[in-house]
């Protein structure tokens, strides 16, 4: 698959631009555009080749990790459609000096980009934390299909946990949703940047509360 299409700048927002330059959307992209690799008879069952969603999460982890070393909040996100990734992101606040720098909305930026359409149908967004009230309206504006995430948050959490909004019948779309994949590294890595930050700086300043 060809690299992701690159956001258009013309007519842009200052945010928005800052978000096409400084995100992600620069990493390369061929490794994480590429559709899932041919299965063979030499597969074990446990292998992530034989389950999908958990070959794409551990995607999203490897993007969570850059967030980490970045001193952002670990959390990333990839967007699939027809088997290919079409846009990858991580945590930004802290880099760009915005609140909604989230990787579920930078993702959906560069989705909406490489498919030239704000409606984002037959997409799966793959996030390692469960979205929070503002990313899980986007995605429902968005009209992504399905959502799977990893690590729950029964604090913040917009999509079902706290706030049901992905599933909400008062609204004119609803997600599907997955939960659960590869919880326990999600988990892992929310707790981790938390422990090792606990003395410079508040979890709740972060906008997530810690793991554990």
């Amino acid at each position: 698959m060809t690299e992701m299409a690159s956001v258009k700048e013309s007519g842009m927002r200052p945010a928005l631009r800052a978000r096409a330059t400084k995100s992600p959307s620069r990493l390369p992209a061929p490794e994480l555009s590429a559709t899932l690799p041919a299965m063979n008879d030499n597969l074990s069952e446990d292998s992530d080749l034989l389950h999908p969603h958990r070959w794409y999460m551990r995607k999203a982890l490897r993007l969570a990790e850059r967030a980490a070393a970045s001193g952002e909040v670990p959390v990333g996100a990839v967007i699939v459609r027809d088997g290919h990734v079409i846009a990858q992101a991580y945590n930004q606040v802290e880099l760009l000096k915005d609140a909604t720098a989230h990787a579920e909305m930078i993702a959906l930026t560069q989705a909406a980009s490489a498919v030239g359409d704000w409606r984002l149908t037959n997409c799966v967004l793959y996030v390692t934390k469960e979205p929070c009230p503002m990313c899980a309206g986007a995605i429902v504006l968005s009209r992504i299909s399905q959502v799977v995430w990893g690590l729950s948050d029964p604090l913040r959490g917009g999509a079902v946990s706290r706030f049901n909004i992905l599933q909400s019948d008062t609204l004119n779309h609803r997600v599907d949703i997955i939960t659960g994949v590869l919880e326990d590294e999600c988990r892992s890595i929310i707790q981790d940047f938390f422990r090792s930050r606990r003395n410079l700086v508040e979890p709740s300043d972060s906008g997530i509360q810690p793991a554990d």
